[in-house]
């Protein structure tokens, strides 16, 4: 999965969905589409790889002959500004008593509040082997020296202790600022719960949000945040639900069919998806809280792809009552659906700016190519503009997935830019600037990438990948907005992932 990186490919320095979901692109495919919106996606052409030259002569052409608004940049995704990453000393907690139970206790607690400041994208994180001998417990027990000078040269300390009292799961946890000698307490915290391992990990997840909200600029942490998935099983997928790091995985349907493209709501209490029936595939709706489907009407009109606004009181998707699939809003309960795009080439996979909610980007097969290529537009459908591809007769390839970044600047979609007859495939993650359209593309080499969602802080994307291009070894991966920290989330047979608004 991982692949390096030449001059001609710079990645963005860090800074602070889709379903293919199925373009018609003609009437006579339309009917195709309404029984498999996979139906339109592009095979992936296998090739050997390119001898170093060869890549390097190519992309040096590439570079030559390409266009401002089609030209690879360095894109800023928002995340520290180009800030050198901060470096912390991350300690293991000191047990307040003895035995088995609290040191399982312990272990899981450690491990994770580690694993998310390590994730995190902002941090440097001081190696176990540097650590000082012991671990402090409390601020009385701290001896900050040892930490701001060599060889651990930190900047900041996390440390704290962990036992079990009347019951319940007690953590203090506290962050200093090494070099403050006089008033170097910036975080102090108690926090309680059940003595079970969900607890701690839930726990360090709560405590790592915290001291990333601190020395992150204001900007919340994603420790507790959910990503929604389709998982296959036999015939059937259903949706399901995961922490953000891959932790408690664990259905949320299970309706006997195909389920795919799950989208949570802004509040985190209704599940938007498509599902498998009598007239294809229809918008279905289930409620977090109540833990079974709501009414959302469909009639028998095929629809797909759902994208909640960021007041989370309209729904866009896609839908083909007179045999072309365009663009339609309708209130979150599924009334007054109105139709805002009137493409016969095909529409689907619309995702708000989660910003403003003012503007929504999609894909559309209207160009003269009948390629799916990525638009933005106004929500009412109006001022459309293309973001992919020249349309000047070039290669355009062919675009998918749509995500719109939290800050509103940037889209991330996936895209197989020399798809077409004799042209070597790769459908790859890029992020696009909405202003410029200047391009960055994060993954590489990697096989067949789909379906990116951004984390809500901006600084991570999920998406799936499969290595040979086969749909039952896709996974869901995660990786930071500059296309580094690559690691899978998942097994195989997992797919469309989404990630929680927080």
């Amino acid at each position: 999965m991982e692949g390096t990186t030449s001059t001609s490919r710079p990645r963005p320095t860090i800074s602070a969905v889709r379903q293919p979901q199925s373009c018609h692109f003609d009437r006579s495919r339309a009917a195709a589409q309404r029984r498999n919106p996979q139906f339109l996606r592009p095979p992936l052409i296998r090739i050997a790889p390119l001898r170093f030259a060869a890549r390097a002569l190519a992309a040096f052409a590439a570079l030559l002959i390409a266009l401002p608004a089609t030209a690879q940049d360095n894109i800023a995704t928002g995340i520290n500004s180009g800030a050198k990453t901060i470096r912390i000393a991350v300690a293991d907690f000191k047990p307040l008593a003895a035995g088995a139970d609290t040191a399982q206790l312990k272990q899981t607690f450690d491990a994770t509040l580690y694993a998310d400041l390590a994730s995190a994208g902002i941090f440097d994180i001081v190696s176990k082997s540097l650590m000082p001998p012991g671990n402090p417990g409390s601020q009385s027990e701290i001896q900050l020296p040892t930490f701001a000078t060599a060889p651990v040269a930190a900047a900041y300390v996390v440390f704290g202790s962990l036992g079990v009292s009347g019951g319940k799961l007690v953590i203090n946890g506290y962050l200093d600022d090494a070099n403050n000698a006089q008033y170097p307490q910036i975080i102090a915290r108690q926090y309680s719960d059940d003595p079970v391992e969900d607890s701690a990990r839930q726990l360090a997840h709560r405590f790592a949000d915290e001291i990333i909200f601190r020395l992150g600029g204001g900007t919340p942490g994603i420790a507790e945040t959910k990503i929604y998935y389709v998982q296959k099983s036999g015939a059937n997928k259903d949706i399901w639900a995961m922490d953000y790091d891959g932790a408690n995985q664990h259905p949320i349907t299970h309706l006997g069919t195909v389920s795919i493209s799950p989208r949570i709501s802004p509040d985190n209490t209704r599940l938007a998806f498509a599902s498998l029936g009598k007239y294809g595939f229809q918008i279905k709706m289930f409620s977090l809280v109540l833990g079974r489907l709501v009414a959302f009407p469909s009639g028998n009109v095929s629809s797909n792809s759902p994208a909640w606004s960021p007041s989370g009181n309209e729904l866009a998707y896609a839908a083909a009552p007179n045999d072309h699939f365009n663009i339609w809003i309708s209130d979150a309960n599924g009334n007054l659906a109105r139709r805002v795009t009137s493409s016969s080439g095909g529409d689907s996979s619309p995702t708000y700016n989660p910003r403003t909610g003012a503007q929504i980007a999609w894909i559309s097969g209207s160009g003269s190519s009948h390629l799916p290529q990525l638009y933005i537009m106004n929500a009412d459908g109006s001022s459309p503009q293309r973001l992919s591809g020249d349309g000047n007769g070039n290669p355009e390839g062919y675009a998918s997935s749509p995500s719109w970044s939290p800050n509103g600047q940037l889209i991330a979609f996936a895209w197989d830019r020399k798809y077409g007859p004799g042209a070597p495939g790769g459908r790859d993650i890029y992020i696009i600037d909405v202003a410029t359209g200047h391009w960055t593309q994060l993954t590489f080499d990697g096989g067949l990438c789909d379906f990116p969602s951004w984390s809500p802080d901006g600084r991570h994307i999920v998406y799936a990948n499969s290595a040979d291009g086969r749909a039952e070894h896709m996974r869901v991966w995660t990786m930071l907005s500059d296309g580094t920290q690559r690691r899978p989330l998942t097994g195989p047979g997992t797919d469309m992932p989404n990630w929680s608004w927080k």
